[in-house]
């Protein structure tokens, strides 16, 4: 956008919202994971700042900004039937501005841009700190993407729009990855790896713990290697060192440590500190040697054992979660029956499964050895039925423990309330569902005894009215 310009589009848009006599009502559909929805909070936070009305209701907005995900198929599908779901809006609502952001933006800028021309404008994954000016320039009869330098790091100066509701909240501490893994396009879509400098993560975590947060969840694409390139070392347990000082915060919960990142002093860092839960999301992908090399993975089977060894000796309660791949080109049935004898071993408290997904440009796409897709669903089938006996006995010995719960809502009609203990992130892991007299809200702290195991999900009761932690 051309210097000066800005001003004058703010002008003109200032002058039509006082003519219709409302603010401009926004509303954001964020899809794919938890860092994609600290980019949405980020510029939610910049339209609330530059005067905007944030609404959930499609139906009452005037613009539409879809943060996409494009990390495998299902995800960009998912994407495209959304922005053709609000595209309708334009039909039959008063949205007079449809804005694509984020992933599937910055891999198909081209394709969108030309296949959907309901979309009236893009911002790229750097592009987010300029949101507004976009917006503005489409809505004064204009439209301007926001394409910047894919390796460039924005850090607006805002505070986010929580929108997990208060008590728990992602901290996003860096951006890209440099791992390269052969099925991977997250490179081309987020670049390097850059960290966020530490004295504004906590300044960022301080804002969120004003506002209410007990739960803060860090993530990245990978958190393990936090600060090597800000600090030239891994800085990570210095980090969690000084986020456990804030008061008011309870948890603190690590999601997407890489295996070969972690190390004896993040371990210790987490056994010794009250405040960060013994729980650790370790994605492995898989555990034949074979497949591990030719995903351009950086473990053996034997260093994944080792380590997961360790942590159990360290930390004799946590909780491990991961993630496999099945069906990567060129995986033998001896691969499966390798990794499925890996999983029944090891016994992971939480585990997915995803069908490999060919995404373009990136090596394992261009192999001649793809699986057949019937092949790859019968063999996560095969996992998952395996990791589903192990996850329901390992339930069934919780039965009879008492468990720091923390509030999460209530099923008013069956008054019972809703959880999770240190052992459950949100929306993958299971809940715990309680009875009690107290009037807990979201966010409480209650000690609660097991009394059933149904499922991935527990069943108890309250046996105190908050814990304070």
């Amino acid at each position: 956008m051309k210097r000066g310009t800005y001003g004058e589009i703010r002008k003109k848009i200032a002058k039509q919202k006082q003519r219709q006599g409302f603010k401009m009502n926004v509303c954001f559909v964020s899809l794919g994971c938890d860092k994609n929805l600290v980019d949405s909070e980020v510029m939610l936070g910049l339209l609330r700042d530059a005067g905007y009305s944030l609404t959930n209701d499609e139906a009452e907005a005037d613009i539409i900004v879809v943060n996409t995900c494009s990390f495998i198929h299902d995800a960009k599908q998912e994407s495209i039937d959304t922005i053709l779901e609000m595209a309708e809006y334009k039909k039959c609502g008063r949205l007079r501005a449809l804005i694509v952001a984020g992933c599937l933006a910055e891999r198909y800028r081209e394709e969108i841009a030309k296949e959907i021309p309901e979309v009236d404008a893009m911002v790229g994954t750097t592009g987010i700190d300029r949101v507004v000016p976009v917006i503005e320039s489409v809505l004064s009869g204009r439209s301007e993407n926001a394409f910047c330098d894919v390796n460039a790091l924005p850090l607006p100066q805002t505070k986010r729009v929580n929108t997990t509701g208060g008590y728990t909240a992602y901290l996003k501490i860096a951006e890209g990855c440099d791992k390269h893994c052969t099925y991977c396009a997250i490179p081309g879509m987020r670049g390097k790896y850059r960290s966020v400098p530490m004295e504004r993560l906590v300044a960022e975590a301080e804002f969120l713990a004003e506002g209410g947060c007990r739960e803060l969840i860090i993530v990245a694409q990978e958190v393990t290697l936090y600060g090597v390139d800000l600090y030239g070392q891994k800085a990570l347990p210095k980090l969690l060192k000084q986020l456990a000082a804030i008061s008011g915060i309870a948890w603190i919960r690590l999601l997407y440590c890489y295996p070969e990142e972690i190390t004896p002093e993040l371990i210790q860092t987490i056994k010794t500190e009250p405040k960060l839960c013994h729980y650790l999301d370790m994605p492995i992908q898989h555990a034949s040697d074979h497949v591990l090399h030719e995903m351009g993975r950086r473990t053996s089977r034997a260093e994944l054992e080792s380590l997961i060894v360790r942590l159990r000796q360290e930390i004799p309660d946590i909780v491990l979660r991961t993630s496999l791949i099945t069906g990567f080109p060129g995986e033998t049935q001896e691969d499966h029956e390798c990794l499925k004898d890996f999983v029944r071993r090891m016994r992971f408290e939480r585990l997915g499964v995803f069908p490999y997904s060919k995404e373009e440009n990136t090596p394992a796409a261009k192999r001649k050895d793809q699986i057949l897709k019937k092949v790859k669903e019968q063999r996560k089938k095969e996992l998952m039925q395996q990791q589903q006996q192990i996850a329901f006995e390992n339930a069934e010995k919780l039965v009879g423990r008492e468990l720091e719960v923390m509030v999460e809502g209530k099923l008013v009609e069956e008054d019972v309330f809703i959880g999770r203990s240190y052992m459950d992130a949100p929306k993958v892991d299971g809940y715990i569902f309680f009875y009690g007299q107290g009037g807990y809200v979201s966010g409480d702290f209650v000690r609660v005894e097991i009394m059933e195991a149904k499922g991935y999900d527990l069943v108890g009761r309250a046996v105190e009215k908050e814990v304070v932690l």
